[in-house]
This record gives C-alpha cells, structure tokens and sequence, in this order.
C-alpha cells in the first residue's frame, strides 16, 4: 500500500523550482476570482443591471476583443521587456476593470471597464506564459503548461461553485459586487506574489545586425509555425470551446440533462483535468509531438459524435451518464493537447522572438472564445447536429495537417540535444 502511494505521489512530482511552484500558485488564486464571476457574467448584467441580454453579451465580447487586439503588441514587448514587469500592470489593469464592473449603472460604463480588463488580460496572459517558460529548462516545459493548466481547473471549479452558493444565498445587488470585488483583489494578490516572490530572469537582448530577423515578419516568415497555430486554432474551436459554450446549451435543449446534470457534466471534465494533467506528463513524453496531435484530434472527433446520440435517450440518467463520458474524453484530448502545443511553440521560437511566438499562441485561444460561441450559437438555431459532426470532421483534419508535418517540426525527444536547430533558424534563413 505504501508503495502505491509513493508511486502515486511520484506522478505528481514536477521537478519545477520553488519561484515556478509559487508563481502557479498565484495563478490558482487569479483564476479562482475569474471563477467566481464567470458564470454569472451575463445574468448580473442583465437582471441586476437590467441590460438587454444582447448588450451583456457584447460587453463580455468586448474584453475578449480587446484582449485579443492587445496581444501581438504584448509580444513585441515582451521581446524587449521583463515578462515580470508586463505581468504586474497587466494584472492590475484586470484588478481595476473588473472592480469597476461592480459599481456600472450604464452600458458604456460596463463597456469602458470591459475595455481596461480586456487590456489586462491580454496583456498578463501572454507575459505570464513568457514569464513561465523563461523560469524553466526545456525538458520541464511539459510539466510547466501542465502545472498551469491545473492550477487554471482548480481556481476556475472553485470559484465558480463558491460563487454559486454566495448568489444562491441571496441574489440581491450585493451578493454580486461581493464577487466582482473579491475577483479584483485576486488580480490585485497575483501581481503581489509575481512582484515579491517571482524573480525577473534576464532579457534576451537584440543587436542592431539581427534586425531583418526581428519582428513580426520574421514570424510570418515561420510557415510551419503558422501553419501549427493555425491547426491549433481549429483544435481549440472544435475542442476547448465548443464543449465548454455549447455543449451545455444544446444538451438543455436537445436532450433530457437538466441544469444539475450539466453541472456534473463540467465538474467530470476540470476535476479529471486536475487529477491527471501532470501525471499525463511522462506518458506523452514518450510520444512523437505530431503523432499526440493525431491522438489529440481523434479523441475531439470521437468526444464530439459521441454527443449526438444523447439526443435519442429519454432517460436523463442515462444521457448525463454518456456526456459525462464524453466529458472525461474530451479531457484527455485537451490534456494531450497542451501538454503538446505549449512546449512545441516555445521550442520553434528564437529567442528573441520568443514573446511574439508566445502572443500568436495566446491568440488562438482569445480568438476562439469569440469565434466558436458565435459559430456555434449560430448553428445551434439552424443545424444543431451539424455542430458535432462538421467539429469532427474539422478535427480529424487539423490533426491531419499536423501529422504531416512529421519531422518538420521539433520533437521534444530532440530538442534537448539540437538536433531540431535547422527550424530554429527559419525565420532568420527566410
């Protein structure tokens, strides 16, 4: 028995560094306020608020746009800049927009304080993952995007079920401005931790000869990068978000689940998440990176026709059973997936890129919490099954794509010892 347990405990053994484990734990808390709004977002805004539901949901559009459009300038700065001195305002940005939207009485003040957080989010996001990868060696990057995912689940589950017994206890204006402020002084604790706990490795600096290999041109010179963002984004669509957009919607339409039956849909899959995402990390580390990619796409594919058949079962048992299968699969593909992509970008990116590289990675997935709801929303009214097979048939051929740019890409097995160099040198060699 003693020795399971030691067995168990080894699987969640990371190797990080004290400032890597304590950063993380910051990131559990940030997204433990994130959480205490997330779910009630639009419900505060119009029925506390009295806004029309089409004016909450634009409010909420407009920080992921102004997340998404802040993003590359962040990465050009974080090329130049300390990630830690990016990280610190971003957060506080977020800390003062959301505090804001406790106190809004008008649309344009719900969308000013959408604009400032929409500002620090895209901004502390990105440097936070340059922050991540710049504290740690390439062969603990893995473990680095595992620990954070993690710490993402947990402070997410948790925030949200702590906010949904404060709004069921009274749902009054109070309840809710209790949880805009206590998400601000979350954004306002992770800044603190970063500023007195987190040192600021040092910057990559570039000389004046290096300037034709700078920039986002030289980016855009990476067809390989871009042709994996763009897979990816595709992937994080048919995956990430329309399972956490869509999914519980069309099962409160198309299918017997209930509301409590949706909720333990969402718990399967964060609560799997965090048991097994840094466990995940030695087994994927004996995989080809393009071959986990084919993994990741069939099990999105497999996890998203196994939706359809909930609609044919007239038990709510039985359907809240099969999603929350469909749940646990669709966390394994998102499991593989980022310990897969994360690792991967930072290892094709120069150095002095670094930054712009990691904002186009951030961008994929802004961009897909804008896009996938309105897709998918539009669609639900229209064609609803045509959202699980065409994300299918999307997903098996983003992982094909992947699967052919075989060695073309750095595998980590490879990294270590330079034998992927001649791809870090394509933007330059362009």
């Amino acid at each position: 028995m003693n020795r399971r347990v030691s067995h168990l405990i080894g699987g969640w053994r990371t190797g990080l560094s004290r400032p890597v484990l304590i950063l993380q734990g910051g990131n559990a808390l940030n997204y433990f306020g994130y959480g205490l709004v997330l779910p009630f977002e639009i419900i505060y805004l119009h029925q506390i608020r009295g806004f029309p539901t089409s004016t909450a949901g634009l409010v909420l559009a407009a920080t992921m746009g102004t997340s998404a459009i802040v993003t590359p300038p962040t990465g050009a700065l974080l090329d130049r800049y300390s990630a830690k001195a990016i990280v610190v305002p971003g957060s506080l940005a977020s800390a003062l927009g959301y505090a804001g939207f406790a106190f809004v009485e008008h649309p344009w003040e719900a969308f000013a304080c959408s604009v400032v957080s929409g500002a620090g989010l895209g901004t502390a996001l990105t440097a936070n993952r340059t922050l991540v990868v710049s504290l740690v060696t390439p062969d603990q990057r893995a473990a680095a995007f595992a620990l954070n995912r993690v710490a993402g689940n947990f402070g997410i589950g948790l925030g949200a079920t702590v906010g949904g017994f404060v709004v069921a206890a009274s749902q009054g204006l109070s309840s809710f401005q209790i949880l805009y402020l206590l998400d601000a002084v979350t954004y306002a604790g992770f800044a603190l931790i970063v500023l007195a706990a987190v040192p600021s490795p040092r910057a990559v600096t570039v000389a004046a000869t290096d300037a034709n290999g700078t920039g986002f041109r030289a980016v855009a010179r990476d067809r390989i990068f871009l042709t994996v963002i763009a897979a990816n984004f595709v992937l994080v669509v048919v995956g990430h978000t329309l399972f956490s957009n869509i999914l519980p919607p069309f099962a409160e339409a198309h299918t017997p689940v209930g509301p409590a039956g949706i909720g333990i849909i969402v718990l399967a899959n964060t609560s799997f998440i965090v048991v097994a995402q840094i466990p995940a990390v030695r087994v994927v580390a004996r995989m080809r990176r393009t071959h986990a990619f084919a993994l990741t796409s069939g099990l999105f594919a497999v996890s998203l026709l196994a939706v359809l058949p909930a609609t044919l079962i007239h038990s709510a048992l039985a359907a809240t059973s099969l999603l929350v299968g469909v749940a646990i699969v669709f966390a394994l593909g998102e499991i593989a997936h980022i310990l897969v992509l994360g690792p991967l970008v930072a290892d094709m990116a120069p150095a002095h890129l670094l930054g712009r590289y990691l904002s186009l990675y951030s961008l994929t997935f802004t961009l897909s919490l804008a896009i996938g709801p309105a897709i998918g929303g539009l669609l639900l009214k229209t064609a609803p099954d045509a959202i699980w097979w065409g994300g299918a048939v999307a997903a098996v051929l983003a992982g094909s794509v992947l699967l052919r740019l075989g060695d073309r890409i750095p595998d980590h097995r490879l990294a270590a010892t330079g034998a992927n160099a001649p791809h870090d040198a394509a933007p330059e060699a362009a």
